[in-house]
């Protein structure tokens, strides 16, 4: 016998109403809900949160909340069908973040009518296919698109607004159709097929990831002068090279790689992290000549799992020529 008690179907839902008017902001994560046909929604409502609950069809009173900024179905089990209504509700149209992450999705919903739209969150759901972004709002600033199975980037060229895009965990094999994207500051392509870097002449991106991918080469970054942090590790890249321009870079990440000595950064006087771990770096000779530009300003600096590391004095080594630093490998100084 089950001695789990299940709860009353007459249990009644207490949402939680977060802002100065106690009605503006409606919060139901986690209650586990499979419908809120009993949850009061006010008129008035800017937000609605129903992240982690057991839904599969969208409320169809939410369709009259003209109000509405911001709304969030995380974590739930919509598949295509339950989210196609809201292509209709033209009441919501002035929708600035919709958040389907977490879904069953097979296709990029119908989003067309939210011309002011600035978020859009699809990621881990079970799509194939970039195709329906291109009735997306040129007004969007974020794109969220990990963890699918998406296998080529296309239909974003008229997003000239854009500042993130995430792409991580996909099927891509070649970065293509960026080239408008004019206003980028932040492109996440980790976890994918990636063998070349093309940037497409973009500029302004700030955070570059391309960890996991196929990249034996690191050409194809120097025009990227604003970059701050560059994240590239589980690759096959022997050498560090096309980075001496990358005067702004902060963090730079290339662990796990086949590296054998330390080159080519020389010239960046604003590094703070870097990342070497897990390499075949076998000497921490002329280290103090590669990494001369950032004596001052490097905080952290993981050279752990190369040969170097298991040199004599290898932590005062590098404290003595790191004069700044405050984290070697787990090692932490005050």
């Amino acid at each position: 016998m089950d001695d789990q008690i299940e709860p009353s179907p007459e249990l009644k839902v207490q949402p939680t109403f977060d802002d100065d008017s106690s009605s503006n902001v409606l919060d139901l994560t986690s209650f586990q809900l499979h419908d809120i046909s009993s949850v009061e929604l006010p008129s008035t409502l800017t937000e609605i949160d129903l992240t982690a609950n057991r839904l599969t069809t969208i409320d169809s009173r939410i369709s009259h909340l003209s109000a509405l900024k911001k709304f969030s179905l995380r974590q739930n089990l919509i598949d295509d069908a339950g989210v196609e209504p809201i292509s209709q509700w033209h009441e919501i149209a002035g929708l600035e973040e919709l958040v389907l992450r977490d879904n069953k999705l097979n296709k990029i919903p119908d989003a067309s009518i939210f011309k002011w739209l600035l978020v859009f969150d699809v990621s881990f759901n079970e799509i194939t296919s970039l195709e329906g972004l291109s009735k997306v709002s040129n007004t969007l600033k974020e794109l969220y698109v990990s963890k699918n199975d998406v296998s080529k980037i296309e239909e974003i060229d008229h997003l000239h607004e854009l500042r993130i895009l995430e792409l991580g965990s996909n099927r891509l094999r070649v970065m293509e159709n960026i080239q408008n994207l004019v206003k980028l500051e932040e492109l996440w392509l980790g976890r994918n097929r990636i063998r070349i870097i093309n940037l497409c002449g973009l500029n302004c991106i700030k955070k570059l990831s391309l960890q996991s991918n196929r990249i034996t080469s690191m050409l194809g970054l120097e025009g990227c002068i604003a970059l701050e942090e560059l994240y590239m590790s589980h690759n096959g890249i022997a050498t560090m090279e096309g980075l001496s321009t990358l005067i702004n870079l902060k963090i730079l990440d290339v662990s796990a790689n086949k590296l054998t000595s330390i080159t080519g950064i020389e010239t960046l006087t604003k590094l703070e992290d870097l990342w070497l771990n897990d390499n075949q770096i076998s000497s921490l000779d002329g280290i103090d000549e590669a990494v001369k530009g950032s004596k001052d300003t490097l905080t952290t600096i993981y050279l752990e799992r190369n040969p170097c590391a298991k040199s004599p004095n290898y932590t005062k080594a590098l404290r003595e020529i790191f004069t700044n630093v405050q984290q070697i490998d787990s090692d932490m100084f005050a």
